[in-house]
């Protein structure tokens, strides 16, 4: 079975929080997850948008969301949402009892004004 270019569906995620974040000791308001190579980032209306950075840094242009219950991609490249594609390796999100934002013990009490 062939993928679209840009997919790969054999590549696992690279954990179950964003990488950078986990690294640098950030918080995230939702996981996003490079349909090519399994990174997984932060969203947007995260602080430091790490999902975003890593497509402009590799070149990557499709995402998947990483939310439980999520199977949505998005091109970067042309902005488009679809609704479906090929499964992608498991798991297909972070664990069910990760909270949004995430991760436990490092979301500020004041998370939502930070966003807003």
């Amino acid at each position: 079975m062939s993928s679209p270019d840009g997919i790969d569906p054999s590549v696992p995620p690279s954990g179950t929080g964003c990488a950078e974040c986990d690294t640098d000791g950030g918080w995230w308001f939702h996981l996003r997850r490079s349909a090519q190579c399994g990174h997984i980032g932060c969203c947007d209306d995260s602080p430091a948008k790490h999902a975003t950075a890593h497509t402009r840094a590799t070149g990557h242009p499709l995402i998947r969301s990483f939310e439980p219950g999520e199977t949505w991609f998005y091109n970067y490249e042309t902005s488009e949402t679809y609704v479906s594609g090929p499964p992608l390796a498991p798991p297909e999100s972070h664990p069910a009892d990760q909270p949004t934002p995430g991760p436990a013990g490092r979301v500020p009490e004041d998370w939502a004004e930070r966003l807003g």
